[in-house]
């Protein structure tokens, strides 16, 4: 018992002193430059991103339609062009066009990957 006591007040003496109050060294109420400064950035930060917003909405996006819209014209005239052409099978098919070495792993070996049968012709027997 007696043993007992003397580690509990050996331990005890070691144990730090508890204190009732925390000291807050570093929260302080008073304005300094700093908390202007950031209150500033703060308020200046939420115009700008206001502005961004209004462009985003009444400039970017119209925009982007006004783009969409010359898109489908200019597809539109092109298709309208391409149907003046003469037939695929009649075009001239030059030696550099559809230069092939080795067939394709794909299909019939002669198309390439971006093949496109409206556009694109081939005759192996003409080059």
């Amino acid at each position: 018992m007696q043993r007992q006591l003397l580690s509990a007040a050996a331990r005890a003496a070691r144990a730090p002193a508890v204190r009732s109050t925390v000291q807050r060294r570093f929260a302080s109420t008073t304005e300094n430059a700093f908390i202007k400064e950031r209150e500033a950035a703060k308020h200046h930060a939420e115009g700008t991103t206001a502005l961004w917003r209004k462009i985003s909405i009444y400039a970017c996006i119209p925009a982007l339609g006004l783009a969409a819209a010359n898109a489908y014209v200019l597809w539109n005239e092109h298709w309208e062009h391409w149907s003046h052409l003469p037939p695929l099978e009649e075009r001239v098919e030059y030696s550099y066009q559809n230069i092939r070495t080795k067939n394709y792993q794909w299909g019939n070996g002669d198309k390439t990957v971006f093949w496109n049968d409206n556009v694109n012709y081939h005759n192996p027997d003409k080059a």
